[in-house]
């Protein structure tokens, strides 16, 4: 950690933007990398307003970016919804960000289900639970679940 004597805006920034410039960080997550360099928490916070004002970090952006490669790996809006809690992002952003993102998510269900035990129906009463609790841990509800593997049944 750096000495509060030798910490100036321009060497956090400096830090911030090296970090922005792998990929994008929430507000959360950059505060918290760059307090583990510098101890001086209010030159932090004015240096990330200045990098949200002039449009270099932006939650948003961030969430966008976030929501659409889970959904690529095929998990669901539980999972979600926990995962990006965990990177700062609040409820009302992410439910934006689902809005724009019009994602089906009983397809989605259904294709992660059908990529991981293929076409073939599930026989018994165990092989309907593990795909439940397979889907489950992916993130998906209730309803979701019953319409996938209905979905693989009805085939």
């Amino acid at each position: 950690m750096i000495l509060d004597e030798d910490i100036t805006p321009g060497k956090i920034r400096n830090t911030a933007l090296g970090l922005l410039t792998g990929r994008e960080f929430s507000r959360f997550e950059l505060e918290a990398r760059l307090r583990k360099r510098y101890d001086n928490n209010e030159l932090i916070n004015v240096v990330l307003d200045k990098l949200v004002k002039d449009g270099l970090q932006c939650d948003y952006r961030y969430s966008g970016a976030f929501v659409r490669s889970r959904i690529v790996r095929g998990h669901g809006p539980a999972r979600i919804r926990l995962d990006i809690a965990q990177k700062g992002i609040d409820g009302a952003l992410l439910r934006r960000v689902f809005q724009e993102e019009g994602v089906n998510w009983f397809a989605l269900a259904r294709d992660v289900a059908k990529k991981k035990f293929g076409n073939k129906r599930a026989v018994d009463n165990r092989e309907i639970s593990k795909r439940m609790r397979f889907l489950q841990y992916r993130g998906f509800d209730f309803d979701q679940i019953k319409y996938a593997i209905s979905s693989s049944i009805d085939q």
